[in-house]
């Protein structure tokens, strides 16, 4: 399932090959095991992640499912999710808990899809190497020695691992994400 598409996953979840809390639980380990060399997430709640994941479960059981109902993703960190940190890479924004979702993170959430996490950056996404994050520079995964690029570093670190969540949430600078991790 880690290398699966978006549409493997969909379809895996709709037949119930696997279920959204499984999928979830999947991810959140191993990106316990592996981030700490990549630094690409600035935070993963592991509760909320379940939470979610056993919504989109019953969801699914009820036959209320969409295409993207437990799947998961995870945003950059510059996109606003309620009740989840959201600090945009810096130290002024450290202990900022969001009081309301994103316009895009709101219609991730009404599709059923699962959050894991929020996904470090350049502060305020304000560079092209994703070293100046509060948080601490995100590690290239083909080659720790280098940078992933780009403010969406951490996005690009998550896609780019042979680890990845399946869709990193997009900035809407999205060349910043096409060139990292090259």
């Amino acid at each position: 399932m880690i290398n699966a598409s978006l549409p493997q996953l969909s379809s895996a979840l709709a037949q119930r090959k696997v279920s959204a809390v499984e999928l979830a639980t999947l991810f959140l380990d191993r990106i316990g095991r592996h981030d700490a060399a990549l630094n690409a997430f600035i935070s993963v709640d592991r509760e909320r992640t379940l939470a979610m994941a056993r919504a989109a479960d019953e969801r699914i059981a009820a036959g209320r499912a969409g295409p993207l109902t437990g799947v998961p993703l995870a945003h950059k960190d510059i996109f606003c999710a309620e009740g989840w940190l959201t600090t945009c890479g810096s130290k002024m924004l450290s202990n900022f808990v969001s009081p309301y979702d994103a316009h895009v993170v709101e219609r991730l959430k009404a599709a059923g899809m699962v959050t894991l996490g929020k996904c470090n950056m350049d502060e305020f996404a304000m560079g092209s190497s994703n070293e100046t994050s509060y948080y601490g520079p995100v590690k290239n995964p083909w080659n720790t020695a280098m940078v992933p690029g780009g403010s969406s570093g951490g996005s690009a670190a998550a896609v780019a691992s042979p680890r990845p969540p399946p869709a990193p949430t997009p900035a809407a600078r999205s060349a910043s994400r096409r060139r990292c991790a090259a």
